[in-house]
């Protein structure tokens, strides 16, 4: 039924000769929501490592053009006129990472930029602004559908079951966006008493405008803890349930088993970008010439981020590396897992990460997309959104060196999450139920969460197809031992 319904149209679309969508091909559905406090670990000492050569002092700065090793379509893409990679005034936040390149007197790590650009207090990317959906700069999965967050819920429900039922639970979401996911989850799940009455919502996110607009979107309210009690707590009205609020994933209380759900969370992430050289592996930098223009220059020596390449070169192993001419490594990623991991071991419970990436080394990957289209990375810096792919075999690696305790389950594509939870069950109930004006909606969405390439049945403006999603995007979990293999893994 559901595939007759999928592929009923007077015509097929195909795609044209040569034609190729791999990962992040659209940037309409490439996104995640942010919300960590970043750590730069700038002065850190480096022993001498067999992966970068120390090199002499090239006080000139080797200039290098970006080059991606990763396929990216942008044939459906603006190209636009060249620029100087300078506006025509310097924002606030151009001025920041300038004064911190002369402060410093030499450049910056991709990473430090990339943190710079996107969670800068008063002028980050996510900062001060709603970036989702059609009117933002990209779309989420929660934003296409509300099936995503219902079969993510349905994840959480069976862990829940697992875990034995507890009385108390910390569900966790890092990076929630506008809160769409976990209203759509919350809503699917509030005829589960048991199971909603257990919960505490932690919202882990920086951003005081996307913590109000997800304050309204859970529809939460205040309430006295004691009449007599100036106390009082936040509650979800959709589901009857707590609400908090933290900057960073540190701040959520420990002591109980935890739900902890991260999507489309570590592809913002910054990252460090290495580069091989005639001398070695040398470190991808920012640095300003004397006309004010950014620009990319090799690191002269090694430096703080080299040891968490020859860590990731280690767990790759040399074959792997010798084929490639770039490495991304992302510190930030791997202790957030090795915490994630030690909270799982001690308090009971799992985390599910679903984001795109490669299960595998990532080579040159960090793009930028403003208002859905890709732009130079070095270009106005905090008018675009910063991501790069997520090294899910990097989470692996970090997640069973933090404990023996936990045990690591997947990547599988989203296809494979959301069709083992059920979505095709659910997509099919909603179409014979919906209004006429609804069905469109609904099949394009669920082709963008679960197809792969552009829809079939599409019968619209070229530029609006709807591209799916479903083997680009991945999904891993992360859970106690005690609790046995998570659905669907």
């Amino acid at each position: 039924m559901l595939r007759r319904i999928l592929l009923h149209a007077s015509t097929t679309r195909r795609l044209p000769t040569g034609h190729v969508n791999p990962p992040s091909s659209s940037p309409l559905l490439h996104t995640r929501p942010l919300s960590s406090s970043f750590s730069s670990s700038s002065s850190s000492q480096i022993p001498h490592s067999p992966f970068v050569e120390h090199l002499e002092d090239n006080p000139d700065q080797t200039t290098i053009k970006p080059s991606t090793t990763i396929s990216i379509d942008r044939s459906g893409l603006c190209n636009p006129p060249e620029h100087s990679h300078e506006p025509c005034s310097d924002s606030e936040l151009v001025k920041h990472l300038k004064g911190i390149i002369k402060f410093r007197g030499g450049p910056i790590s991709v990473a430090e930029y990339m943190e710079e650009v996107l969670t800068n207090p008063k002028a980050g990317f996510y900062m001060n602004r709603d970036v989702f959906g059609l009117g933002g700069d990209f779309i989420t999965s929660p934003e296409v559908s509300q099936m995503f967050g219902e079969m993510v819920g349905v994840w959480a429900m069976s862990l829940w079951e697992q875990m034995g039922q507890p009385g108390r639970v910390n569900l966790v979401e890092l990076g929630p966006g506008r809160g769409t996911l976990m209203a759509d989850l919350l809503r699917g799940a509030s005829k589960f008493k048991n199971f909603t009455e257990s919960l505490h919502i932690h919202m882990v996110e920086c951003s005081p405008t996307l913590q109000k607009l997800q304050h309204q979107t859970l529809k939460c309210v205040d309430e006295e803890v004691m009449a007599d009690m100036a106390d009082k707590r936040t509650v979800s009205t959709l589901a009857k349930t707590p609400v908090s609020w933290h900057a960073t994933m540190d701040q959520v209380p420990s002591g109980l088993p935890s739900i902890i759900i991260a999507h489309e969370f570590y592809d913002a992430l910054p990252v460090h970008q290495f580069q091989r050289a005639s001398r070695g592996w040398c470190e991808k930098m920012v640095d300003v010439l004397e006309d004010s223009k950014f620009r990319f220059v090799l690191s002269s020596q090694p430096t703080p981020a080299t040891l968490y390449l020859a860590k990731r070169c280690k767990w790759a192993g040399m074959e792997e590396i010798a084929k490639l001419d770039h490495v991304e490594v992302c510190p930030t990623a791997m202790e957030l897992t090795q915490s994630i991991a030690d909270r799982i071991a001690s308090d009971g419970g799992g985390a599910l990460i679903i984001d795109y990436g490669l299960n595998g080394v990532v080579s040159d990957s960090l793009q930028a997309i403003r208002k859905h289209k890709f732009v130079d990375i070095l270009d106005d810096p905090g008018s675009a959104d910063l991501s790069a792919y997520v090294d899910f075999a990097s989470i692996r690696h970090s997640a069973e060196e933090a404990s023996g305790d936990v045990s690591v389950h997947g990547p599988i594509t989203q296809s494979q999450f959301l069709g083992s939870l059920g979505i095709n069950f659910r997509v099919e109930a909603l179409l014979q139920n919906c209004a006429e004006e609804q069905f469109e909606s609904l099949r394009s969405g669920y082709w963008q969460l679960v197809g792969e390439g552009e829809a079939p049945f599409w019968e619209g403006p070229d530029e609006q197809v709807p591209i799916g999603m479903g083997t680009r995007y991945l999904a891993m979990a992360i859970v106690n031992k005690k609790q046995g293999v998570p659905v669907p893994f």
